[in-house]
């Protein structure tokens, strides 16, 4: 395998755990590429498992990003925040299933780096709880900790965003419950 194809059959990949972990396309843009950049001038093609050992690089240069840019990606959040008007009531399914993407990334954005982690490689990447424990370099029982108190955790934000909704008058979001509902 080549370069070129290494990078044409992981870019996807490796981009959409980024984004998914950075909410951000250019800072997922530019992580993606640092990451191949890394994997490169290593030794990869003697890495047995690939995937596995690329997706951890990934994860771990993510955490990196995070933790270096935590103040400006909270003022960034706030700004992302804001919802969107929907012009259209004629595709009220879209709509809808938007909305849900919109909260279900929300509520993702809420969780620390680690159980972030876990969550976007199990849902998002519908990676095994075996590989993401391969990915991350921790015990099986660590992801489902991790997975367990993700998913708690964003109930825990659904539920207090619905009772902000009654308060404040302002929709949280409707219809966010499936990262919660795939663990049940």
């Amino acid at each position: 395998m080549t370069e070129k194809e290494l990078f044409q059959t992981y870019n996807q990949a490796v981009y959409r755990t980024c984004y998914f972990m950075l909410h951000h396309a250019a800072d997922a843009e530019d992580v993606c590429q640092e990451v191949f950049m890394t994997v490169f001038r290593h030794d990869w093609r003697t890495v047995e498992h690939l995937k596995t050992w690329l997706m951890r690089v990934t994860v771990n240069h993510c955490l990196n990003h995070l933790k270096k840019d935590q103040r400006a990606r909270t003022k960034h959040k706030r700004l992302e925040l804001e919802p969107t008007p929907v012009t259209e009531k004629a595709a009220e399914t879209i709509a809808e299933e938007r909305e849900t993407a919109m909260e279900a990334i929300h509520l993702l954005r809420e969780l620390p780096g680690k159980m972030k982690a876990v969550v976007s490689l199990r849902y998002l990447n519908e990676c095994s709880l075996n590989e993401i424990a391969d990915i991350l370099g921790i015990p099986v029982g660590t992801v489902k900790s991790r997975l367990n108190k993700g998913l708690k955790r964003m109930r825990q934000l659904m539920t207090k965003g619905e009772s902000q909704r009654g308060k404040d008058g302002q929709a949280y979001g409707q219809g966010g419950t499936n990262l919660c509902e795939m663990a049940e």
